[in-house]
């Protein structure tokens, strides 16, 4: 009988995790290293069982340790401790360990990022974001949004989005993502 707490078996989650916190797509992982699209597709989804052969150029790209990639468990310390990720200029900050599911990042957006005229982007998933510094300009299918220090939107990022900073300095905002269909669901005490 097989352990279901063998890391290996939660290594697809996590692979398929750490791509869309870059936001790249199967076909650019591919190119950068020379595995196939429907190998890292079979990887991401459980049905192919990964081999050091696959996971090391993986790593790579990802620029994580190949130890974070497979999970290997730390000895009895809780924390997490980020490593930050940068993709076209924007930093990520993974606040969560385990794969799939939603996902926390802390990120920051440079100043005048993107440059315009902004294109808008679709893909899979659910967005919530809590800006923390800074005024965040969303536009959602068109429609224009600032969205500054303590305020919250969350989307559907299936709806052509842009996520800017059109400001002069930085912004640091707090991110949940979520796989299509998973919504945060926020609940008051009382």
């Amino acid at each position: 009988m097989k352990d279901s707490r063998d890391p290996i078996d939660h290594v697809g989650p996590r692979l398929r995790a750490l791509r869309v916190a870059r936001g790249t797509t199967l076909a650019t992982l591919a190119d950068d290293t020379g595995i196939s699209v429907s190998t890292l597709s079979r990887l991401e989804s459980g049905q192919r069982r990964p081999t050091l052969e696959l996971l090391l150029p993986l790593a790579r790209a990802h620029q994580v340790s190949l130890d974070e990639l497979v999970d290997a468990p730390e000895t009895g310390d809780p924390r997490v401790r980020p490593k930050p990720i940068v993709r076209h200029g924007r930093t990520f900050i993974p606040l969560t360990r385990r794969p799939g599911g939603l996902q926390a990042f802390k990120m920051i957006i440079p100043a005048h990022d993107p440059p315009e005229p902004y294109e808008p982007r679709v893909h899979e998933g659910y967005e919530w974001i809590y800006v923390l510094s800074g005024r965040l300009h969303l536009e959602l299918a068109g429609k224009v949004t600032d969205v500054g220090p303590g305020e919250v939107v969350e989307f559907d990022t299936r709806t052509p989005h842009v996520v800017a900073n059109r400001g002069d300095t930085p912004i640091e905002l707090l991110a949940l993502f979520g796989p299509q269909g998973e919504r945060m669901h926020v609940r008051s005490g009382g």
